[in-house]
């Protein structure tokens, strides 16, 4: 009798021993899918802050390849004012001017003029050396061939320059 009752025992033992391994898996498996379901709601935060961010990027940008392309248009009106100073021609000024004006409320900023300054190629492209006129000018931006512009504070043309030998 002592036989059927280890054995009644032990399998009542096994019974329990199974149902608490059911139970910690049960609140195992509800704490892996808790975490789960977790990190798929962070990672679409996640997803929707970039691609928010890129939308808002490209909104600022949108128009790059037009302004790009009107930037020559741009060139030629200075180099035509610059050449034409001596004669009071203002209606070429006055067009440049509003072009101008409505080209920098769409996000347009002309970079400053670098001459005298050191090279720096996250906004300039050197395109030729010369000799330095000096020993203080060396290493130095002699001239601006070609204006550099930003768009929203992204470089859209990098400014041509002449730099001084050392």
């Amino acid at each position: 009798m002592a036989k059927k009752k280890n054995k009644k025992d032990k399998k009542v033992k096994e019974v329990k021993d199974k149902e608490v391994k059911q139970e910690l898996s049960a609140e195992e498996k509800i704490s892996q899918l808790n975490d789960k379901h977790l990190r798929l709601f962070a990672e679409f935060e996640n997803f929707k802050k970039r691609t928010a961010k890129e939308r808002m990027d490209l909104y600022k940008t949108a128009g790059e390849s037009v302004l790009t392309a009107i930037l020559p248009v741009l060139d030629d009106f200075e180099r035509s004012i610059k050449a034409n100073q001596k004669q009071e021609d203002k209606g070429v000024v006055l067009i440049y001017n509003k072009l101008k004006s409505i080209l920098e409320t769409k996000g347009l900023k002309a970079m400053e003029d670098a001459v005298g300054q050191e090279l720096n190629t996250d906004y300039q492209e050197a395109i030729t050396n010369i000799p330095a006129p000096s020993n203080d000018m060396k290493g130095k931006i002699i001239d601006v061939v070609e204006k550099g512009y930003f768009l929203n504070e992204k470089v859209i043309r990098y400014a041509k320059v002449v730099v001084a030998n050392s």
